[in-house]
């Protein structure tokens, strides 16, 4: 019998994700802010690897780079000063099938959540974990941050700063389980993608600094290293951040370094000679707390009762 062919029958056309997929509200971060470099980096890596906005979300706290779920078209959650954390765990926790970043500051990130930082590294969730570090207090206009220089002047340090800044990479490196940590700088497209990529790749808790300009409160602070790429030192690596040989080619200091050793990373970390950028450690191998906490997520409502029955009886006297 013959049959025609109908509208129906037409196969139907794969989904294909564009940058405007993507892009939320528009940014009302100040012209020139580091922040408009790492959302638009993110939001190529999501089109590049075609991550369904609705299976995707960004976790936030409080803070200039913390409006950033507000300028994705995902789902977000812009949570409570320090507290981004403890919610992406949370959500990981019971959601592994969601692509998930989480955007902090260095007063964030680095002050009232210092314990949630800590830990959240040590669970090693799989979590693309991206501290935008300014050296100050942006939001609210001008203070003291802990990683701002010894001598910074601010608001609450007219003076100066008394304290040598906190360093966020070697206290990472110094946390047990820690499985990826890296640097990066906004003003440079390639190295900042490609490290964002490398650390959403990464099955884990993957941190990267990422040293950003604010040209309000601090933007002498890294005048000199984007005038003069010899404060900068690019590590190396086939086991690092891929780069472009001509990009790699524009830093006259590299160094090469494996991302396995661990000792050299701390050495690196503490250099005061230049700004190191690139990948410090990496241990594929370091255990998820994430695989934990997914155990049983699927299991019928009455098999999960009668587990939690199960276990309230050894308490029975």
């Amino acid at each position: 019998m013959y049959e025609s062919k109908t509208e129906w029958d037409v196969a139907a056309q794969s989904r294909v994700c564009t940058l405007d997929d993507y892009k939320g509200v528009e940014a009302r971060w100040c012209p020139g802010c580091g922040d408009h470099a790492v959302l638009n980096a993110v939001q190529r890596l999501a089109r590049d690897k075609q991550l369904p906005p609705e299976k995707t979300v960004v976790v936030s706290g409080i803070g200039c780079s913390s409006r950033f779920p507000f300028y994705m078209s995902t789902y977000g959650f812009h949570g409570l000063h320090g507290r981004a954390f403890p919610v992406a765990c949370g959500i990981r926790a019971r959601r592994p099938d969601l692509h998930m970043f989480v955007i902090t500051g260095d007063g964030d990130c680095c002050a009232i959540g210092t314990a949630h930082w800590i830990h959240t590294i040590r669970y090693n969730m799989d979590l693309t974990i991206l501290l935008l570090d300014n050296n100050v207090y942006g939001l609210t206009k001008n203070q003291t941050s802990p990683t701002s220089r010894r001598g910074e002047r601010s608001n609450t340090y007219p003076n100066g700063s008394f304290l040598e800044p906190l360093n966020p990479i070697s206290v990472t490196l110094g946390v047990a389980n820690a499985s990826f940590v890296a640097q990066t700088v906004d003003w440079n497209p390639p190295h900042l993608y490609n490290t964002i990529r490398a650390a959403y790749e990464h099955p884990g808790a993957a941190f990267v600094r990422i040293l950003q300009r604010c040209p309000h409160f601090t933007s002498h602070v890294f005048a000199e290293p984007q005038r003069d790429l010899s404060q900068v030192l690019l590590m190396k690596h086939e086991h690092g951040i891929p780069l472009d040989p001509s990009i790699a080619k524009m830093f006259p200091n590299t160094v090469e370094h494996h991302p396995h050793n661990l000792a050299e990373a701390r050495a690196l970390a503490e250099s005061a000679d230049a700004y190191p950028i690139g990948l410090f450690y990496r241990n594929e191998n370091a255990f998820r707390y994430d695989r934990a906490t997914s155990q049983g997520i699927h299991m019928p409502a009455a098999q999960k009762l009668e587990a939690v029955e199960k276990n309230l009886e050894r308490f029975v006297i």
